[in-house]
C-alpha cells in the first residue's frame, strides 16, 4: 500500500514504500570514479502522491582533488542528464496528480461492524486496497469495546499501512451490531405454536415452563426475519411441548434455528382465598383474590369473584384454596339458637309469637323453631333475617249429599243458613 507523511513539505515519499527499503544503497570505494557514477548509484523516489522534488545530493558533487580537463566534459555531460532527468520528473509528477489523487487514510473514532471481525476498512478513512484485510476480532453481539489508538497504528503497521491521520484520538470504540429477541416474545411465539394442540385452548391461557430458562437472545444483524414456526409437538399425556422456531437471514440461504422444550398447562382465572375462613362465615371482598390456576386443578365448577364475595362457606376452607361453586351458599338469615319471629298466616288471619331456632337455615330454606310459649317444635321457611313463616292449612269442607227427596235448592239454602248461624272456629295460639 502506498504511503503518505503527514507533512509532505518536509518528507519525500517513495513509489514503493513498505515493499522495498526506501533508503539509498551504500557505495563501495573505487567503484564510482565519476560524478555521473555517483548519480547511478543515488536511489531517486518516484515522488509518488505529491508533486515536490529534491535534486540529488550526488549530482552537484565535484570530483575529490578538483578534477582536470579531461574530465570536465564528462561533467558536462553528467550535468545535462541530471537536467534531462529534472525535467521529466515535473510533467511525471504532474500526470500522476492529475490521474490518481488518493487522500491520506483518516483514524475513525467510532466503529460499528455487523460481523465477527474487525477490518482495516472498518477503523480508517480511505484504506485503498488494504480495506478487507482483518486485524481483530469484533466484541460479542450487541457489545462494545474500545482499542488504544497505539495498538490499532501497531497493527495497521504490520499491513504496511502507515502515515495514518489519527486526528489526535486516544481511542476507538467499536460495537458490534446485532438483534435481540426478548424472551417475552418467545414465550408468545411458542404458545401460539401450540394453540388449540391436544385438547389445549387459547394461547393467552396456557402456562408455559421451559427446560431452560428464556432469556433476551441476540442475534447477527442479518437475521432480520420474523420469526416462523418450524415444527410444533405436545403430548397430551405428560404436557410435553417440542417447538422449533426459525428466522430468515440476509446473508445466507440457510435460517437461524431456535428449539424450545418443556411443559405447557392450560390455566383458568380463578377466585383463592387470601386467608382461612370457617364454616358459614361470610366471604368479604378483602377475602377473595384473583390467581390463574391449572384447569384441571379446578375443574369446570370454578367460582368467580364477584360471585363469591357476599357468599357464606359451606365448611372450612384454607388460605390459598381456589373456590368452587359447591363450597359457598348464600348466607344464613337465621342462625341457631338466634330468636327469630314465628308468623302464622291464613286467609283473613295474621299471628306472630316469638321463638327459637334450632337450625340455621337461608331464604328458603325449612328450618325447625321451638315455639317459645308451647314449648312446641314446628317448622318454618325462612323467609327474612330472622323471620320464619308458617303456613295454616285451610279445612276444607264436605261436598253435601244428595237424595231424591231432597232437591238442590234446599240443600244449598240448608248449607248457607248453617254457615250464617254458626260462626268459624278461630284456632288459638299455642
Amino acid at each position: 500500500m502506498r504511503s503518505w507523511p503527514r507533512t509532505i513539505s518536509h518528507q519525500v515519499v517513495p513509489a514503493n514504500a513498505g515493499t522495498h527499503n526506501p533508503w539509498p544503497q551504500k557505495v563501495k570505494k573505487g567503484l564510482c570514479s565519476s560524478a555521473e557514477a555517483r548519480v547511478r548509484a543515488v536511489w531517486v523516489p518516484a515522488f509518488a502522491g505529491t508533486t515536490r522534488w529534491k535534486i540529488p545530493y550526488a549530482i552537484a558533487l565535484p570530483r575529490k582533488g578538483g578534477g582536470s580537463r579531461k574530465s570536465k566534459p564528462r561533467g558536462v555531460r553528467s550535468l545535462l542528464l541530471a537536467a534531462a532527468l529534472l525535467a521529466t520528473f515535473p510533467a511525471a509528477a504532474s500526470a500522476q496528480v492529475r490521474d490518481d489523487v488518493i487522500a491520506a487514510p483518516v483514524l475513525r473514532a467510532n466503529v460499528t461492524v455487523s460481523g465477527d471481525l474487525v477490518r482495516i476498512g472498518d477503523v480508517i478513512d480511505n484504506a485503498g486496497t488494504s480495506a478487507q484485510i482483518a486485524i481483530y476480532r469484533a466484541p460479542d453481539l450487541g457489545t462494545t469495546g474500545s482499542l488504544p489508538t497505539a495498538q490499532v497504528i501497531s497493527a495497521l503497521r504490520a499491513h504496511q499501512v502507515i502515515g495514518v491521520d489519527t486526528r489526535n484520538i486516544s481511542q476507538i470504540s467499536v460495537t458490534r451490531l446485532a438483534r435481540t429477541l426478548e424472551s417475552r416474545d418467545i414465550e408468545l411465539q411458542v404458545a401460539r405454536a401450540l394453540e388449540h394442540r391436544g385438547g389445549l385452548g387459547e394461547a393467552a391461557n396456557l402456562s408455559l415452563t421451559f427446560d431452560r430458562d428464556v432469556q433476551d437472545l441476540k442475534l447477527e444483524a442479518s437475521n432480520s426475519g420474523a420469526m416462523q414456526v418450524s415444527s410444533a409437538r405436545y403430548e397430551p399425556r405428560n404436557n410435553r411441548f417440542d417447538v422449533t422456531l426459525e428466522i430468515a437471514s440476509d446473508s445466507g440461504p440457510a435460517p437461524t434455528r431456535l428449539r424450545f422444550t418443556g411443559t405447557a398447562i392450560e390455566t383458568v382465572e380463578a377466585a383463592v382465598l387470601a386467608r382461612g375462613v370457617e364454616r358459614n362465615e361470610v366471604l368479604k371482598s378483602s377475602d377473595v383474590v384473583i390467581e390463574r390456576r391449572p384447569k384441571a386443578e379446578v375443574g369446570n365448577d370454578v367460582a368467580v369473584r364477584d360471585r363469591a364475595v357476599g357468599m357464606q362457606a359451606r365448611k372450612q376452607l384454607r388460605a390459598g384454596q381456589a373456590l368452587k361453586t359447591a363450597d359457598l351458599a348464600k348466607p344464613d338469615l337465621v342462625q341457631r339458637d338466634q330468636s327469630v319471629t314465628l308468623t302464622f298466616e291464613s286467609p283473613g288471619l295474621y299471628l306472630s309469637v316469638r321463638g327459637k331456632a334450632l337450625e340455621g337455615g337461608t331464604e328458603g330454606d325449612v328450618v325447625n323453631v321451638l315455639n317459645l310459649q308451647s314449648k312446641r317444635t314446628i317448622s318454618g321457611v325462612v323467609t327474612g333475617r330472622g323471620q320464619v313463616s308458617v303456613s295454616v292449612a285451610t279445612p276444607r269442607l264436605p261436598a253435601p249429599e244428595t237424595t231424591s227427596s231432597i232437591a238442590p235448592d234446599e240443600t244449598a239454602a240448608s248449607v248457607s243458613l248453617a254457615a250464617s248461624t254458626n260462626p268459624p272456629a278461630v284456632p288459638k295460639p299455642e
